[in-house]
C-alpha cells in the first residue's frame, strides 16, 4: 500500500456565529486586510463577520483537501492566551476550541485533529488526557503569541504526558505576523528545548524563518538544536510567502532536509512568484501553479517543484501519535 501524503499545518477557523464556541477579533488595520486575504484564499464567499461563517470554512477546506492531491492534512486547534498563572489574557485574534476540532474531523476523518491547549490554563493536564482519550494526534502552541514558556518548572508534567503519550508537538517557531505577539523572545527555537529534553517529539512550523525582511530569523539556531535531538522535525507551511520563501534553498541544502515536512499554513496565502524570484523554481512551474485554482495543491505543486521529494509528503506519518 502507498504512504499517505500530508499536509501538516492547516488552520480551522471560526466567528463562533454557529454556536461552535470560537471567535475572531480583528483589531487594527493590518489585521482586518489579512483577514481578509486569508477569506478570499480560502474561497468563501462569506466575510469573517458572517453567521455563516463556520459551516462555509469547513466546507471550503474540506473541498480543497479533496482536491488537493493529498490524502490527510492535519487540522489545527487555537487555544487562547494565559499568563503563567493560569490567569487568561486579554489578548489574541482567534480561538478555536478542542470540541470544535474533533467534531469536524469526526465529519470530515480525512482531517486529523491537532489540539490545543496551553500547558498553564487551569486543568491542563486533565483537558490533555480528555484530549487523548478523543483521539488527538498533535498538539498546536504559537509560544510566542499564547505566552508559552516552556522552560517553566510548573509546565514538565504537561510534557512528560506527552512525551509518554506520543503525542508530537507542533510548535510556531521564527517571527510573526498573521496573529499579535505576546512575547517574541519565544520564537526562537530554543525555547523548545526543555520537551526535547523530556523525549517529546517537536515540529518547529516554519523552520524557524523570519516574517520580516528586517529580521534574520533562526533557521541556524534550528538546525543546531536539529544536531542535537533526533526528535526534533520541522514543517515548511508558509515558505511560500515574500518573506519566508527566503529559507528554502537553505531547507532544500541543509543537512537536516530529510526532517522537514510538508505543510502550507492555509488560509495564509500562496504565492507562486515568490519561490521563483529566488530562483528555486523555473517560469514553467510558476505559471502552472500561479493557474492553480486550489491553494492546497498549489502549494503541494510549488514545493514539488522546489525539489521535495515523495518523503516530504509522506514523514508525517512516522511523527504523528499513533493510534
Amino acid at each position: 500500500m502507498a504512504a499517505l501524503t500530508h499536509d501538516c499545518h492547516v488552520h480551522l477557523v471560526g466567528n463562533g456565529g454557529s454556536g461552535s464556541g470560537c471567535w475572531l477579533r480583528l483589531d487594527g488595520l493590518w489585521h482586518r486586510l489579512l483577514a481578509r486575504a486569508m477569506v478570499s484564499e480560502a474561497g468563501i464567499g462569506a466575510s469573517a463577520s458572517d453567521p455563516g461563517f463556520d459551516e462555509a470554512y469547513e466546507r471550503s477546506i474540506t473541498a480543497m483537501l479533496a482536491g488537493s492531491g493529498l490524502d490527510r492534512a492535519l487540522l489545527l486547534a487555537q487555544d487562547e492566551v494565559y499568563h503563567e498563572d493560569g490567569r487568561k489574557a486579554d489578548f489574541g485574534s482567534f480561538h478555536v476550541p478542542n470540541d470544535h476540532l474533533f467534531a469536524v474531523c469526526r465529519r470530515h476523518p480525512s482531517f486529523l485533529p491537532a489540539v490545543s491547549i496551553h500547558p498553564g490554563r487551569p486543568g491542563a493536564l486533565e483537558e490533555l488526557e480528555r484530549c487523548l482519550a478523543l483521539g488527538a494526534r498533535a498538539l498546536k502552541l504559537l509560544p510566542n503569541c499564547q505566552n508559552v514558556d516552556c522552560s517553566l518548572p510548573q509546565y514538565r508534567p504537561f510534557w512528560e504526558k506527552m512525551a509518554a503519550s506520543g503525542l508530537p508537538l507542533l510548535s510556531h517557531t521564527g517571527g510573526e505576523l498573521t496573529v499579535p505577539v505576546f512575547n517574541r523572545a519565544f520564537e526562537d527555537p530554543r525555547v523548545l528545548r526543555r520537551p526535547l529534553e523530556l523525549g517529546m517529539k517537536v515540529i518547529a512550523a516554519h523552520g524557524a524563518s523570519s516574517s520580516i525582511p528586517w529580521s534574520r530569523g533562526h533557521f541556524h539556531e534550528l538546525l543546531a538544536l536539529m544536531d542535537e535531538f533526533p526528535r526534533l522535525y520541522a514543517d515548511t507551511s508558509a515558505l511560500n510567502s515574500p518573506v519566508r520563501s527566503a529559507i528554502l534553498r537553505d531547507i532544500l541544502a541543509c543537512r537536516h532536509r530529510d526532517r522537514f515536512l510538508h505543510g502550507s499554513d492555509h488560509p495564509v496565502p500562496v504565492g507562486a512568484v515568490w519561490p521563483w524570484l529566488r530562483g528555486v523554481i523555473g517560469s514553467e512551474a510558476r505559471r502552472a501553479a500561479a493557474a492553480e485554482g486550489n491553494p492546497l495543491a498549489r502549494d503541494r505543486m510549488l514545493k514539488q517543484a522546489s525539489g521535495f521529494g515523495p518523503e516530504h509528503f509522506t514523514r508525517l506519518a512516522e511523527v504523528l501519535r499513533p493510534l
